[in-house]
């Protein structure tokens, strides 16, 4: 049986993913795992992120039969690849910013990369600049706040548009062409951030090129594989006790019919 992806993030950033994903493989079961108990990743301390995600995800992957695992946090990806590559023998995808296809795009050779703090001062974030943007000047824009407003406005409350405004400030005055949005909370604020930095300024994420990669490691998976037809199943879980009403009915309109709290789902 082929088993279901296994979406794991921090908070509901990596339904940016998942939106994504859905749109290629609009029949595949998906669990979206979100520890939002924990939330934001980019303020822990990399020990203490790198145990906690990795005990989680096994677990789950485990428990679901997954088939794939999507880590759809930059600041996760970054630390817990390895440790999980031990531990399971499925794929596993990672999400890194997309400084190469912004250093192509970057017509004035000057990029941004905006992302949390952690992801920001990681050595692997200045690797991938050496690496692909060689040439172009990067600058690098780190914020937790952006996270809390997307996470508020995927439950329902407007954003606030004054403080995205201050956050952005920064890259307003760089005169920067191309902005990475080096998190997945981020391209849930993408349209209220182009409103706001204007049409000067592209914006990039991951989204798209996760997708394909899941696509393309899942054909490889599945060639021993027996295809199965049944009902397609959305189950999201979070780890704290309980979830807003509004962000309970985001997730409903995406097709989750099965929201429950890591300490209660029975998923067997």
């Amino acid at each position: 049986m082929f088993g279901p992806i296994l979406i794991f993030d921090s908070g509901i950033g990596g339904l940016s993913i998942f939106d994504e994903i859905r749109k290629v493989l609009p029949d595949q079961d998906c669990c979206y795992l979100f520890d939002n108990a924990r939330l934001p990743y980019g303020e822990l301390e990399e020990s203490v992120l790198i145990q906690g995600c990795v005990e989680l995800i096994c677990e789950q992957a485990d428990k679901i039969g997954a088939s794939l695992v999507v880590v759809a946090c930059n600041s996760a990806s970054t630390l817990v690849l390895p440790g999980l590559r031990e531990r399971l023998s499925i794929p596993i995808v990672g999400v890194v910013p997309a400084i190469k296809p912004a250093a192509k795009l970057s017509s004035a050779r000057h990029i941004g990369l905006l992302a949390t703090p952690g992801t920001i001062k990681r050595s692997y974030t200045r690797e991938l600049i050496e690496q692909f943007a060689d040439g172009c000047k990067v600058e690098l824009f780190g914020s937790s706040e952006l996270v809390m407003l997307a996470e508020a406005k995927l439950a329902g409350d407007g954003v606030d548009l004054i403080k995205l405004s201050a956050q952005l400030e920064p890259i307003r005055q760089s005169n920067l062409d191309t902005l990475v949005l080096g998190c997945t909370h981020f391209p849930i604020l993408a349209n209220e951030m182009q409103q706001i930095l204007g049409d000067g300024v592209q914006l990039l994420d991951s989204g798209v090129a996760i997708a394909q990669r899941v696509v393309f490691l899942l054909n490889e998976f599945s060639h021993n594989k027996a295809a199965v037809c049944r009902r397609k199943q959305l189950t999201a879980i979070y780890t704290t006790e309980e979830i807003s009403a509004g962000l309970t009915t985001r997730l409903a309109e995406k097709g989750f019919t099965k929201i429950v709290s890591h300490s209660s789902a029975n998923l067997g």
